[in-house]
């Protein structure tokens, strides 16, 4: 079968001429090169196949042959009968495909300036679009037209909300072992066919990372609901850090607050039992004399560094001493014969 144009598409296979368009006019913009500038090789490559795989399923013809033969089939590989050459065959019975040129398709789609366009000398340039693309030439005749009439011929890139945040409550076991979380979104999109806003649903995928602190921002671009003449706003999740009975995150360590009576804060007895984040049981033995407000650290029982994988903070235990309400004079005369008073 060679490539699934309709995957490519994310179309079902049932999809009708709008559903392509749709479809095409939605990835087409996603993955155009120019607006992919951190990410060129693969948004060049992804955008080839969303403009064959346009291509082919807006054409009857050559989407009748996929259908029946598959990719090999277009592209000369499997005898048709009857189906005509096409790009150059000598064989009347083969059907031969020759995808065109991404950017054409593009410009055909879109018209002039789908982004934006600068006045340079006496014609527009655009960042990719050379002297001899026919989105140049309109676009240069659009400013020969205006000129004429005296009217202004900038053509504006569109103009981009503010990113819409949304929290994302995560609980202190989510951040210390990564989760996955699954965000439904509602959203109005712009149907350039028929030129309504129309509802559109999508669940996005988050990789919650060990180690993600409250205020952690995921960006999903154009994402957000679009407006004619206007680009999508970019959806942002930010985390935020949901209370926990145990611990108390304080950046990449972890804080626990114990209570010793006198006697244990005194003879070193004290052993500190701790379920931790990930379900480990964990008992800590502090052999100090402890006072109030003393601190026992324990190393990489924190939470992890992020950006120092296998690494993680520390866990402080800070200790508060009971003291007895009133003792004995026997009691006291006790004491002060032990502790040498």
């Amino acid at each position: 079968m060679g490539v699934d144009y309709y995957n490519v598409l994310q179309v079902e296979k049932e999809a009708n001429e709008e559903d392509v368009k749709k479809a095409y006019r939605r990835l087409a913009m996603k993955w155009h090169p120019d607006k992919n500038p951190n990410n060129k090789n693969e948004a060049e490559t992804k955008f080839k196949q969303i403009s064959e795989a346009y291509e082919v399923l807006s054409d009857p013809e050559k989407r009748a042959v996929y259908d029946q033969y598959g990719e090999e089939g277009l592209k000369g590989q499997i005898p048709t009968a009857g189906a005509g050459g096409r790009g150059g065959s000598d064989d009347p019975g083969t059907f031969a495909f020759n995808p065109r040129n991404a950017e054409d398709i593009f410009a055909e789609f879109f018209g002039s300036c789908p982004f934006d366009f600068m006045s340079v000398g006496h014609g527009f340039r655009s960042a990719r679009y050379g002297p001899d693309s026919g989105l140049f030439r309109r676009a240069e005749g659009m400013f020969r037209s205006f000129s004429e009439s005296g009217t202004s011929a900038s053509c504006a890139p569109l103009r981009k909300p503010p990113p819409v945040e949304s929290k994302l409550p995560c609980s202190l076991e989510e951040l210390y072992t990564g989760s996955t979380r699954k965000m439904k979104i509602s959203r109005k999109v712009f149907d350039k066919l028929s030129g309504k806003m129309v509802p559109e649903q999508e669940v996005l995928t988050i990789e919650v990372k060990p180690g993600w602190k409250k205020g952690t921002k995921i960006t999903f671009p154009d994402k957000g609901n679009e407006q004619p003449n206007q680009a999508a706003a970019d959806l942002v999740f930010v985390i935020d850090e949901k209370p926990h009975a145990v611990f108390k995150r304080d950046g990449n360590d972890l804080r626990v607050s114990r209570s010793v009576t006198l006697v244990e804060a005194l003879t070193g007895s004290t052993v500190v039992e701790l379920t931790t984040l990930d379900g480990r049981e964990l008992a800590v033995p502090v052999t100090d004399v402890i006072s109030p407000g003393y601190e026992w650290v324990v190393a990489e029982e924190g939470m992890p560094i992020t950006k120092e994988p296998g690494r993680k903070g520390e866990l402080r235990i800070t200790f508060d001493v009971k003291f007895p309400a009133r003792l004995t004079p026997e009691q006291k005369a006790g004491m002060k014969r032990k502790l040498g008073g």
